[in-house]
């Protein structure tokens, strides 16, 4: 069974990778090219201007997004101010909506008529380089602040009670010892956020302009003049980040081993009213910021014409058919459904055959090895080689070229690895005994998978669908190139929503998208609410 999900995976995975590189070194016509393309596209003064665009903007965008999303997590966990819950879910909100909404928000506050540039006057030049470094700051802060938050939430009290016996400055404290504990996190932060910049396709797509970065230039190669041989080599550009950062995070969570002894004891977190005044300020101006952003797409859905017309109205709710339509959304829906079920029963049973059987080592490396894989690979490089593999008419599986199947297999391959670790470290703290047990009581494993892992690793799967629907629902660029004109999905229509200069229309549907991931949720918080109430009530019983 192991083998045959091995095999499925390597499918979907390897071939394609082997088609998209082999389409790189080929001309036009099919024949071997050697390096022709890549000595072409960089000869381009105006392509290879790209790779040094996306650079620039990655940088800055990353250094600001680490830094905000350090003192944000600072604030929630190393600090006495109120309403920490109510900051930690708002810093969430950009997770659930396409980078594509992050841009036209931008342009609702800050366009030429934008609700702040006529408030005060002030023409930022939303449009090229600004306005996608502030939209990738506002894409890449959710992933920043989830990791300093996890790495800062546990911290040994004693090093802090030792410094403060000695008279060690907070200053001293946050160098020496703070910034010690998570120097692995800043290194991990800092590649997976340049990563999500450097491959971001949708707020340079809507506020790029004239400011050309490689993920629009494979769009231009593939879509607009269908030069595959050159979406081909930008692909493989678009790679070289991503697996810098799968090494770098490889190496790094090798050699970052539990930190907290077992005799840590827990932080004490001492009043300070200048820094706690500080912390919440700077909490409360993110938080609005973001909040503001949500908060323009409202009045655009809601009012005729902004600003010229701001009449309220739900006009804006009935789509027009040639973006998709209230249609997109519910092919969306269907989607991101079929994603989450496909994607959660797949990768925890995977997890279980690599973590809980006993089969052949090499095989289980490398089912492991391309568990990993999907992290180092961008939206866009998994939908031109799904293309190039897929579209073949020599391949027996181009049937599914052009239905949701394709689409739903760029969602799951796309975010895989993260589910898959989730399975896998839940699966790891189970007892070995249970399999054990069954196995000298004849009982077949299936049973014991169905009656007892599925049970215990719940909250887990609820994670792993949680991620995996609201996921699926805001990507852009895996599917980009791979939506039918008769399948399109909200997020893509949202898309072409604002090419048409329709950006009431896309703001409504950003919207209905933003609605329907909170509230799942929301159906996700609860959920592990119920189950961690009646653990209770059983460990109660049992006592």
């Amino acid at each position: 069974m192991l083998a045959v999900f091995v095999i499925i995976l390597t499918i979907i995975l390897i071939f394609p990778l082997i088609s998209l590189f082999s389409k790189a070194f080929q001309t036009r016509t099919g024949e071997f090219a050697g390096l022709d393309n890549y000595i072409a596209y960089f000869d381009n003064p105006s392509l290879s201007a790209s790779i040094v665009n996306t650079i620039d903007i990655s940088i800055w965008s990353t250094a600001f997004s680490l830094t905000l999303g350090f003192l944000y997590a600072y604030a929630l966990t190393r600090t006495c101010i109120k309403g920490k819950i109510f900051f930690k879910y708002i810093a969430l909100t950009p997770i659930f909506m396409p980078t594509v909404v992050h841009a036209i928000g931008l342009i609702f506050l800050f366009g030429r008529q934008g609700i702040i540039t006529r408030l005060l006057e002030a023409n930022i030049e939303l449009y090229g380089r600004t306005g996608i470094i502030i939209s990738e700051i506002i894409f890449t802060f959710p992933q920043s602040f989830l990791m300093f938050f996890i790495a800062l939430e546990y911290a040994d009290g004693r090093l802090y009670e030792a410094a403060d016996s000695m008279g060690v400055s907070p200053l001293k404290k946050l160098s020496n010892i703070t910034l010690q504990e998570i120097k692995y996190t800043v290194i991990n932060a800092f590649f997976v956020c340049f990563t999500l910049a450097f491959t971001d396709f949708g707020a340079p797509k809507v506020l790029g302009g004239n400011f050309n970065v490689l993920a629009i230039d494979i769009y231009k190669q593939v879509v607009g003049q269908f030069n595959m041989n050159m979406g081909a080599v930008v692909g493989t550009l678009l790679l070289i980040p991503a697996f810098i950062s799968f090494i770098a995070d490889r190496v790094i969570n090798s050699k970052n081993a539990g930190t907290i002894g077992a005799k840590a004891t827990k932080l004490e977190i001492k009043q300070n009213t200048g820094r706690d005044v500080f912390f919440f300020s700077f909490c409360a101006a993110v938080s609005a910021g973001l909040l503001l952003l949500i908060g323009s797409l409202f009045v655009g859905a809601f009012t005729e014409f902004y600003p010229f017309n701001m009449d309220l109205t739900l006009k804006n709710f009935r789509f027009n058919q040639t973006s998709g339509g209230i249609g997109a959304y519910f092919n969306s829906l269907k989607m991101a459904g079929l994603s989450t079920i496909i994607g959660t029963t797949f990768v925890f049973i995977y997890a279980y055959l690599i973590e809980k059987t006993s089969g052949n080592v090499v095989l289980r490396r490398y089912g492991k090895f391309l568990s990993f894989l999907p992290m180092a690979l961008p939206g866009m490089v998994i939908g031109i080689s799904f293309i190039f593999f897929f579209n073949s008419p020599a391949n027996p599986l181009h049937f599914i070229y052009g239905t949701i199947i394709i689409l739903v297999l760029a969602n799951i391959l796309n975010y895989f690895t993260v589910p898959f670790l989730t399975a896998s470290a839940c699966l790891k703290k189970l007892d070995k005994e249970y399999e054990s047990v069954s196995d000298s009581m004849s009982i077949p494993r299936w049973k014991t998978f169905i009656r007892v892992s599925v049970p215990l690793s719940l909250p887990a799967i609820l994670e792993v669908f949680m991620y995996l629907f609201v996921n699926s629902m805001v990507t852009i660029s895996a599917v980009v190139f791979l939506y039918s004109p008769r399948f399109k999905i909200a997020s893509i229509s949202i898309t072409h929503m604002e090419e048409a200069g329709n950006t009431s229309q896309a703001a409504a549907m950003s919207l209905l998208i933003l609605a329907i991931n909170v509230f799942v949720r929301i159906l996700y918080e609860a959920a592990i609410k119920i189950i961690k109430q009646n653990s209770e009530k059983k460990e109660n019983v049992y006592v």
